[in-house]
């Protein structure tokens, strides 16, 4: 980021009397919410740090409870801003706050550094003694180490004259700053998100194709089940260890028959070919099951592929993304996909049996959404609290939506607790008491 860029954006931030609330929205980007609705993203990327704004809020894929982010509620949510400053005239934006307590105000200085690989952000208390940071630094990576409890060195003044950027209008400027940079982020993410969706999908599409035919499958259970009769009638006539056989059939022609191996016994051959038919009867009869459980998962993958597509922010394929689960916790079932939604787990089924499963696995408290008067995937949010974010609502039944149908439109979403839905056959279900939800896929 620019000197020139940050020292503007230091005499705009001045304007403000509060930060309202700081909090991580990722893992290196930081939400300040200034006088209750002026929103600023603080990326701290090493590679390429920013300050930005959005038209529309960035959505949290979990909540952040490490102890940078306990201190950083602790201290700044609904602090005074005292002052905002360039630490010697460098990259380094300073946030000075008081925060009133039952006895005392607590002075407490936010730092955002801007300094390649360096960058960072420090929580210091009036005596510039560390609180917490965003990364720590000891003495053997940086001659300025960054330690809790340690006195926070001072960086040398830039020997540097740097050059003017002017900007015309701040808000524009960092509006604008978003649109181009975290853009071009979001299609890079979605086209490798894409890609890895349409991998899978590529290969269950091959495994369908290459599913036998219920009739010939029929077919060849007739005929091996006719050869064991053929078999049995001529057992006198067969030597022991025949490699081929040729017997005549009912109508007099020529039929051979090929063991998969020698028998001693010549009714072993017959009892080969009995269980050979039974087994092509059972997998005829099947095979709607899995050309169904194939067809589902398609469709399923199909979606998810579209809700990527349509994706507005990286938060969002975040979410659709989480990170993989540890190798010591239970594996989950692949007929369920699951997210996170700032902390809170949310699972939905990709086809029936999916569906199944999570209605019989939730428990009471657990919250249910569903298609309003419609058939959709059953979406379970895991809580045992009875005043669920809103933001988290909706977001679980936007999920609901889009993994339903990629139609653009107005939806209702219908949800309650578990305890009030009744299984009746299957993933079919009666519920009474609940509330709805209005999810516009048009935006």
């Amino acid at each position: 980021m620019k000197l020139s860029h940050l020292r503007q954006i230091a005499d705009y931030l001045r304007q403000f009397k509060k930060i309202t609330a700081a909090y991580r929205v990722d893992d290196n980007l930081i939400k300040l919410v200034l006088d209750k609705d002026e929103e600023f993203y603080f990326d701290m990327r090493k590679s390429n740090s920013k300050i930005f704004m959005t038209k529309e809020p960035l959505t949290r894929s979990k909540v952040y409870n490490a102890p940078f982010d306990v201190m950083l509620a602790k201290r700044f949510n609904r602090s005074e801003i005292e002052n905002v400053e360039l630490l010697n005239d460098d990259k380094i934006l300073r946030f000075t706050t008081l925060l009133a307590s039952a006895y005392k105000k607590e002075r407490t200085f936010l730092q955002f550094e801007f300094t390649g690989k360096h960058t960072n952000v420090i929580i210091l208390d009036e005596n510039e003694t560390v609180l917490e940071a965003l990364r720590h630094v000891d003495i053997y990576s940086s001659f300025r180490e960054v330690k809790v409890g340690q006195k926070l060195l001072p960086l040398p003044k830039p020997e540097f004259t740097p050059k003017e950027y002017p900007i015309e209008d701040i808000k524009s400027f960092l509006l604008q700053t978003y649109e181009e940079e975290f853009s071009k982020r979001l299609e890079s993410l979605k086209k490798q998100k894409i890609s890895f969706l349409q991998k899978k999908l590529d290969k269950l599409t091959k495994l369908y194709n290459k599913l036998e035919n219920e009739e010939e499958l029929l077919e060849e259970a007739q005929q091996a089940e006719h050869h064991g009769n053929l078999v049995l009638t001529n057992l006198h006539t067969i030597e022991p260890y025949t490699k081929t056989l040729t017997l005549k059939d009912y109508n007099g022609k020529d039929v051979t028959i090929e063991p998969s191996k020698l028998y001693a016994q010549p009714k072993e051959i017959a009892q080969e070919l009995f269980k050979r038919a039974k087994k092509l009867k059972q997998r005829a009869r099947n095979l709607h099951i899995e050309k169904e459980s194939l067809s589902s998962k398609i469709r399923h993958l199909q979606n998810f592929i579209e809700v990527v597509r349509n994706a507005k922010e990286i938060a969002k394929i975040h979410l659709l993304f989480p990170k993989q689960q540890k190798r010591n916790q239970k594996k989950q079932s692949d007929s369920i996909e699951t997210f996170f939604i700032e902390g809170y787990k949310v699972q939905l089924g990709k086809n029936e049996k999916g569906n199944i499963e999570l209605l019989e696995n939730a428990k009471a408290r657990d919250i249910w959404l569903h298609l309003k008067d419609r058939p959709s995937t059953h979406v379970i949010i895991k809580t045992d609290k009875q005043n669920l974010p809103q933001k988290v609502l909706e977001s679980a039944a936007r999920l609901c939506v889009e993994f339903t149908t990629p139609q653009k439109d107005r939806f209702l979403v219908d949800y309650t607790p578990r305890r009030e839905v009744k299984i009746q056959d299957g993933a079919n279900v009666l519920y009474n008491k609940y509330k709805t939800i209005e999810i516009d896929t048009t935006k």
